[in-house]
């Protein structure tokens, strides 16, 4: 339960090059996964529904207020 409080990350999505699952300029929400990120790739719920790896350069984190990521996540 304390880990839904903790503020998560999100990024804009700014490239979608050979990933149909992908929408240019939809913010996602990261999945943590430390592994991934040392490798230079993000874990994001596609428009697939599942989770995947993607180029962390295909993104830009941002900075959401609260109420934006509380919208967001009731929203998935």
């Amino acid at each position: 339960m304390a880990k839904e409080s903790e503020e998560q990350s999100f990024v804009l999505c700014i490239e979608n090059k050979e990933c149909e699952d992908l929408e240019k300029r939809k913010i996602y929400r990261v999945q943590p996964d430390d592994e991934a990120a040392k490798e230079g790739y993000l874990r994001i719920v596609d428009e697939s529904g599942q989770d995947y790896l993607y180029p962390e350069s295909y993104f830009i984190l941002v900075e959401l207020p609260r109420e934006a990521q509380d919208a967001l996540q009731a929203a998935s």
